[in-house]
């Protein structure tokens, strides 16, 4: 009986989610302007990243800093970086493979659809895509990088110590994805997502603010998403 009973325990702890860390953000009275220059930052960062599929303290820190308004969330990067890789590019260049750059994925209802992912590298260039599937069970990996976010604001300033990260994503954009469980936020509202980094250094690292339980490789886990709380 004792032995069931442990079964039983560990079944239950198996079933838990493991998007159970919480990350709170703030809502600011404050004018935000989406320039690379954080002394004006208000809200407290959070971090140091780590490595994504293990935990292991990142070669370079990362930190990550969030607000909302009415109209938008608000995204701070401020990311260490002795070398930094990559230069100005166009629009929707797949930078992900070939240049340092912060992301931030925002996944509300965290089933894997018609979710954001949004990457910026030092010299602002950036990207926004929609995944619209990840699984079988939806089709296959089906993604979008002719998808839009209108109004997004994205803008970086390469320091003596890297290189400081500003975006501004507005609801009104991501309230038009069709099935992403998008709405204009209010206090107490919980959203999945994560913010990420990828540095292409003397040794690459694939990091985020919430390392994942799994192990596995990949930054594409909505189950492992942490939550994002929207608080006053």
């Amino acid at each position: 009986m004792r032995n069931l009973k442990i079964t039983i325990l560990l079944c239950l702890m198996c079933s838990i989610t493991t998007y159970s860390q919480n990350i709170l953000i703030p809502r600011t009275i404050q004018k935000v302007t989406i320039d690379g220059n954080l002394s004006d930052w208000k809200t407290s960062f959070l971090g140091p990243f780590v490595v994504h599929d293990s935990g292991k303290k990142a070669t370079q820190d990362t930190y990550v800093s969030f607000a909302w308004d009415n109209d938008n969330l608000y995204i701070a990067y401020r990311s260490i970086d002795s070398k930094i890789m990559g230069k100005a590019q166009q629009k929707d260049t797949e930078i992900f493979n070939t240049d340092d750059l912060v992301e931030i994925f925002i996944d509300p209802d965290g089933n894997g659809e018609n979710y954001l992912e949004i990457g910026v590298n030092a010299y602002s260039s950036y990207y926004d895509l929609l995944l619209k599937c990840i699984s079988p069970a939806c089709g296959g990996w089906n993604m979008s990088i002719a998808f839009d976010v209108l109004g997004l604001e994205t803008q970086s300033k390469i320091t003596n110590e890297g290189f400081n990260t500003e975006i501004k994503i507005p609801f009104s954009s991501l309230n038009t994805i069709k099935n992403g469980s998008f709405s204009t936020p209010k206090a107490g509202t919980k959203w999945r997502g994560n913010a990420f980094r990828i540095d292409y250094g003397n040794t690459t690292e694939y990091l985020a603010l919430q390392a994942y339980k799994s192990s596995r490789f990949g930054f594409h886990q909505p189950q492992e998403f942490a939550v994002f709380e929207f608080t006053e």
